[in-house]
C-alpha cells in the first residue's frame, strides 16, 4: 500500500493534541522497540525519527497519512514516548501521565492501539501492564511482534505462541521494519479499525 504522510506536530500537553478530526492510531511499547522503524516502514518514507539512544521520543508525534489521490488526509498516526527505560531522568518521565493517560484514556478519535513488544525477548511486566491497561480502557488493540526477521521460521512461532499464550485476548501480528514482513497485515488490521470507528460515528 502506498500512502502519504507529513508531520504534524508534537504536543506533551493535552491543550496541544490536534483537533480531534480524523482516527488516530497510537504507537506504544517500551523503549527501543523500534516504533520510529514501523512507522516509518508502514509509510515507506523516513517521517519518524530513528535513534538507537533509548528514551529520545519526550512527546507524542503526530503524522496525517493520505491516500494517494485522495485530497485530504485520512488518518493520523500518533506516535507515543516509550516506557521502562532507567536512564530517562525521572523528570521527564513524571511528566509523561499528565499527557499519555489522558490521550489514551479520553481521546474520543482514538481508533486503534497498536502495544509493540519485541519478539526476542521474554515477555516484560512492563508489557503486561500496558496491555492490561489498554484492554480495562476497552480500546481495540494488536500487538505488533517487531524485529521478527532476526529469529528464523521456527524459532520466530514458539516466540509467537509463547507471546500468544502471555497475550491470549490480543491479535499478533508479526513484523519486520527491515524486511517489510507483516506490513500488509499490520495495513489491514489498521484499515478495518479506522474503518470501524468511522461506521461509529
Amino acid at each position: 500500500m502506498r500512502v502519504i504522510s507529513r508531520f504534524l506536530m508534537s504536543a506533551s500537553d493535552p491543550s496541544h493534541f490536534p483537533a480531534p478530526t480524523l482516527p488516530e492510531v497510537a504507537f506504544l511499547g517500551r523503549s527501543n522497540v523500534g516504533k520510529s522503524s514501523v512507522i516509518n516502514s508502514l509509510l515507506g518514507a523516513k517521517v519518524a525519527k530513528t535513534s538507537s539512544t533509548p528514551g529520545r521520543t519526550r512527546s507524542i508525534n503526530f503524522f496525517e497519512v493520505r491516500w494517494p489521490g485522495k485530497p485530504r488526509p485520512e488518518l493520523i498516526f500518533a506516535d507515543l514516548p516509550g516506557y521502562g527505560y532507567a536512564k530517562v531522568s525521572r523528570e521527564v518521565s513524571e511528566q509523561w501521565p499528565s499527557f499519555i493517560e489522558p490521550y489514551l484514556n479520553e481521546r474520543s478519535c482514538l481508533a486503534l492501539c497498536l502495544a509493540l513488544v519485541d519478539v526476542n525477548v521474554p515477555p516484560q511486566a512492563s508489557d503486561r501492564q500496558l496491555l492490561d491497561f489498554l484492554e480495562s480502557s476497552g480500546r481495540p488493540l494488536v500487538i505488533v511482534a517487531t524485529k521478527s526477521d532476526r529469529l528464523s521460521g521456527n524459532q520466530l512461532g514458539n516466540a509467537v505462541r509463547t507471546m500468544a499464550q502471555e497475550y491470549p485476548r490480543a491479535h499478533i501480528v508479526p513484523y519486520s521494519a527491515r524486511t517489510g514482513a507483516g506490513r500488509e497485515e499490520l495495513w489491514q488490521e489498521i484499515k478495518v479499525e479506522t474503518e470501524n470507528y468511522a461506521a461509529r460515528l
